[in-house]
């Protein structure tokens, strides 16, 4: 049977698990999140991502009750928790620091918040087993936190977190501290525990390609507001403004003024060049002032003249080998600066493209989006 996508956010009978609604957040005169409202699904791995000083950790603190809301209310599971102490929600919080205790064990630290519960010795054991199991710990059980690697460190502070079977999980820029390589494969980890605990995981992060990695839904913000909260791919190739699409991943970004009203456009962007044929998600009007967002690499380049809807002349200025592929960047008129991505799927890629060469790079008319900010 084929399964299903997980998508309740799509569903209008699913209940959310966390509510905001209409919180406002402000410290003396400056307001940290204006007047948010969002939904937040059980079982989502769910991104808040921005700059620092947007919101993100603010949005965080307000779930653990370390903050409360100047207005406006949150609901867990229905239940409006604004003012229950952080130690009476069904929440547990991850830091970046992992604040394990060192002088205990590995065993020891994953039953800590079990002992201070009271709860029976068979329980807590039983408990323990099954995190130092989900986690891959069981040989380290015995070691201090400081006999182990970070990465290692990272999943003793996900099992602390996981054996009170919290309803939600919060996790502060969990993975800040850990290198490319070993970041890169503890986000799978993280989200295979969180699949197999079904827990709801909110994850704070300025990293896009963390939040892309890991998360069911992204929230994009930028000082204090919601920008745009979709899913990793459409907040990538269907981007809703244009802070957005340059937040998130690579993109060319080239301003311009529609041709032609409608849903099919030409964008003139410079003196003397065709205009680009694009295709906007909403009908935009004669002369309205817009922007074009393409990623790199859906612009191809070209020695010859390619048989594009998109075809303009350029000049390579400079060329970045990155190993898997190689990112172009071409002048075009006006000095436009538009980069365009190869993979080098060759060993030992005769590459007839260099510094200086006249090239045409080219693009579809469906392949950027067109947006009004």
């Amino acid at each position: 049977m084929a399964q299903t996508a997980f998508a309740p956010w799509t569903d209008p009978d699913q209940k959310p698990i966390i509510e905001f609604r209409n919180v406002t957040k402000s410290f003396g005169d400056f307001t940290a999140i204006h007047d948010l409202s969002l939904n937040i699904f059980e079982r989502e791995f769910f991104a808040l991502l921005g700059p620092s000083g947007c919101g993100k950790t603010t949005m965080m603190r307000m779930l653990a009750g370390f903050e409360t809301a100047t207005s406006g209310h949150i609901f867990l599971s229905g239940k409006d928790i604004g003012h229950v102490p952080p130690n009476q929600r069904p929440v547990n919080m991850m830091f970046q620091s992992y604040a394990l205790f060192p002088h205990l064990s590995i065993w020891d630290n994953i039953a800590f918040g079990l002992k201070r519960e009271s709860k029976d010795k068979a329980f807590i054991g039983d408990r323990v087993e099954e995190m130092l199991r989900l986690t891959r710990l069981t040989k380290f059980a015995k070691r201090k936190p400081h006999q182990i690697s970070g990465g290692q460190r990272q999943r003793v502070a996900l099992a602390r977190s996981l054996a009170k079977a919290p309803k939600l999980l919060l996790l502060d820029e969990p993975l800040g501290a850990l290198d490319k390589k070993l970041r890169e494969q503890t986000q799978f980890e993280l989200m295979d525990i969180q699949e197999k605990t079904g827990t709801t995981f909110v994850i704070v992060t300025h990293d896009q390609e963390e939040a892309m990695t890991v998360a069911s839904r992204i929230a994009v913000m930028d000082e204090g507001n919601l920008v745009q909260v979709a899913t990793p791919a459409e907040i990538y190739e269907a981007p809703n403004s244009v802070y957005v699409a340059d937040f998130i991943g690579d993109v060319n970004i080239i301003e311009g003024r529609a041709t032609q009203p409608g849903l099919k456009t030409g964008i003139a962007w410079a003196e003397g060049q065709p205009p680009i044929l694009a295709t906007p998600a909403k009908s935009v009007e004669a002369g309205q002032s817009v922007h074009f967002a393409i990623r790199p690499e859906k612009v191809t380049i070209d020695v010859e003249k390619p048989d594009r809807p998109n075809t303009f002349r350029g000049k390579v200025i400079d060329i970045a080998y990155l190993g898997n592929i190689s990112t172009y960047h071409v002048e075009l008129a006006g000095g436009q600066m538009i980069k365009a991505q190869m993979v080098n799927a060759r060993r030992l890629a005769n590459r007839p493209i260099t510094w200086e060469d006249e090239v045409w790079v080219g693009f579809t008319d469906t392949a950027g989006v067109v947006l009004e900010e």
